[in-house]
């Protein structure tokens, strides 16, 4: 698809879901639902704020001269303020400094680049060399981290249940993932379309993960975000979880967390840009299938699928999940031929319910 003939909206992508924070505002405890409260107003000031930009409105002078083959990061300290990119602290060859989340943005940031270079031959996330900047300590107990179309923005957390979002490194590679997204299918932050959105980016920055810890399929845990939760969170272990959707926690403070694994138990919701936090369990768990089946290096096999999948430019920016898994098992087909790994495509969608022919 031609980039013109794409949605030209930009999106405002959260790490945590909105039902996860209505939950928290709602309980007495003032330590709990007054930080999940000043997200909830903030974010939603953001995304009503978003405007329709076009791509290469948005990134003009971003892909000027020969893209490298090192990252240019830079970090900014927002100083619990919310006003953007805040005061510069990191630039790129600094040597680590004395703040811990100033240094794992940077590590982050430059993790989620190698994957994207040494693995799939692409030049940060416009495959044009863009650089990449980030803010952390941005507001006061800001219970997020988000990509608002441009750069990474990290906050503290309340520290009860939610500690710093620069913790973990799939959260970084998750949100510079919807940078990808943005630059290749686009794909509509709404329905299923949208849930395919968030589970891209789950899935990448799962490999992120899994590639900067030389982690096999078999090694991984499968967890979006395990590290995040605070003391205040008895029963949970992570944000998501791959391996088993619907048992990343469950928790009197959090609730249970509501993902399906399989089409049986599609959640159908208005709230949540129609569900695509939840939802994104499905494609999610169809990717697990794929490559503990395929065993070895997720991010080879079949990381290389989802990836040729998301770049070939067949996928449409409304896509399903049905149109997905049928471009997954055309994507497999060629890059590898009719045998056990195309099978093992063909399988896994079969097995959480989604039909490729």
């Amino acid at each position: 698809m031609a980039e013109s003939e794409k949605s030209e909206k930009t999106v405002f992508c959260t790490i945590i879901p909105p039902h996860v924070l209505d939950r928290l505002a709602q309980t007495e405890d003032p330590r709990l639902h007054e930080p999940a409260r000043r997200t909830l107003e903030h974010d939603g000031s953001l995304r009503t704020r978003r405007r329709v930009t076009a791509l290469r409105g948005v990134y003009a002078d971003s892909s000027a001269g020969t893209p490298s083959e090192t990252p240019r990061r830079t970090i900014y300290d927002a100083r619990h303020r919310t006003t953007l990119p805040g005061t510069k602290v990191h630039a790129e060859g600094d040597a680590p400094g004395k703040d811990a989340t100033v240094n794992r943005a940077h590590a982050g940031l430059g993790a989620t680049f190698d994957l994207y270079l040494k693995v799939y031959g692409r030049h940060s996330i416009d495959d044009c060399g863009l650089p990449l900047n980030a803010t952390v300590h941005y507001g006061e107990k800001y219970n997020n981290a988000f990509w608002d179309g441009e750069q990474m923005v990290f906050g503290d957390g309340d520290g009860d249940v939610f500690l710093d979002f620069t913790i973990p490194v799939d959260v970084i590679g998750h949100e510079l993932t919807h940078g990808v997204v943005q630059h290749t299918a686009n794909l509509e932050y709404y329905g299923q379309s949208g849930a395919l959105n968030e589970s891209l980016a789950d899935v990448f920055g799962s490999l992120i993960k899994q590639y900067a810890l030389g982690q096999s399929a078999e090694q991984a845990d499968w967890l979006i975000g395990a590290g995040l939760l605070g003391p205040g969170v008895d029963k949970g272990a992570a944000l998501r979880s791959m391996k088993a959707p619907g048992t990343a926690y469950d928790d009197d403070v959090l609730g249970k967390d509501p993902q399906p694994a399989t089409m049986d138990d599609y959640v159908r919701t208005s709230r949540d840009n129609g569900g695509v936090h939840i939802n994104s369990g499905i494609p999610n768990h169809a990717f697990y299938l794929l490559a503990t089946a395929l065993g070895g290096n997720a991010w080879e096999r079949a990381g290389r699928i989802w990836y040729a999948t998301l770049t070939g430019g067949e996928l449409a920016n409304d896509a399903q999940f049905a149109d997905f898994a049928r471009l997954t098992v055309a994507s497999a087909r060629t890059l590898y031929g009719e045998g056990d790994v195309t099978q093992a495509v063909l399988k896994a969608w079969s097995q959480v319910g989604v039909p490729t022919a």
